[in-house]
């Protein structure tokens, strides 16, 4: 029987305004809210990252239509089954349905071949890019618990959640199991815990870092938070027959490519190469 003693009740209807054929969901409107507050961001400490106005527009005119496109797709890999039977619904981004894993690496993947292209310093741009990612995705995070876009498993701690709205994505799973883990708040607070170690770096620590230190790091403990955060949901896919989900899975694959890649150009840092190659990186 769902256990409904000491939880959070949220009773929000995840459309907030419906003017005709025009839905706005709080979910896209944090989503859309923290894009925009990710740029102010970037555009507010860009000077320390040799970045100007115009750099920080160009890239972000780029980065985010292309970390929507690749949020879509990973979520449609996840659920490949579903959308398989059902090609039409691939599209349907006005019922929701994006992975922020996805979102992260088509952001990160369509802003560094616009920056290549246009020879902006690479590496400080990634670090930029850190700050404005943490924030956006934290901010966006506010609109999954609001809506219930996403689900915990069950859990007796104060601070466990029910949605009760019936049109909630949460809203049948709170009646079968009661109160459950808001996990998306977790992550929400991971990345604000992420982001002020990376205002600590960047204004109190006295030695100068190495370009990349700021993506390196975010990469890194975000991926490490996720792996873990994910075991408190229950929406994810498992990939193939292992005991991983799609996110943990991306998350390892994440840190293995990151710091195979790193541990690589430093050991061969010396070669000509090499050096080449992190001169045109912008170390």
């Amino acid at each position: 029987m769902p256990n409904f003693y000491f939880t959070i009740n949220i009773p929000f209807d995840p459309v907030l305004i419906k003017l005709g054929n025009f839905i706005f969901t709080w979910h896209g409107i944090f989503m859309s809210l923290g894009m925009l507050l990710a740029v102010f961001l970037c555009l507010r400490i860009k000077e320390k990252f040799h970045y100007n106005e115009d750099m920080v527009y160009n890239t972000a005119l780029f980065a985010i239509p292309s970390g929507i496109i690749g949020a879509r797709m990973l979520f449609v890999f996840e659920y490949w089954s579903f959308f398989s039977a059902n090609p039409s619904k691939i599209i349907a981004l006005q019922n929701g349905g994006i992975s922020v894993w996805g979102g992260i690496i088509g952001g990160l993947l369509g802003g560094f071949l616009f920056a290549l292209f246009r020879k902006y310093p690479l590496l400080k741009g990634l670090d930029l890019a850190a700050f404005g990612l943490l924030l956006g995705q934290a901010i966006g995070r506010i609109g999954d618990l609001i809506n219930g876009e996403h689900l915990g498993s069950s859990t007796d701690m104060a601070w466990g959640v029910i949605y009760t709205d019936e049109d909630s994505p949460a809203f049948l799973h709170s009646l079968a199991i009661g109160s459950h883990h808001p996990a998306t708040t977790y992550e929400l607070i991971g990345d604000l815990v992420i982001l002020l170690l990376l205002f600590f770096m960047l204004f109190k620590l006295k030695k100068d870092l190495f370009n990349g230190i700021y993506f390196l790091s975010y990469l890194s403990l975000y991926s490490i938070m996720r792996f873990f955060v994910t075991y408190y949901r229950v929406d994810s896919n498992f990939f193939l027959e292992t005991e991983l989900r799609v996110p943990q899975l991306v998350s390892v694959m994440t840190l293995i490519i990151l710091w195979t890649s790193v541990s690589f150009l430093y050991l061969f840092r010396n070669n000509l190469k090499i050096k080449s190659l992190l001169t045109k990186l912008g170390t």
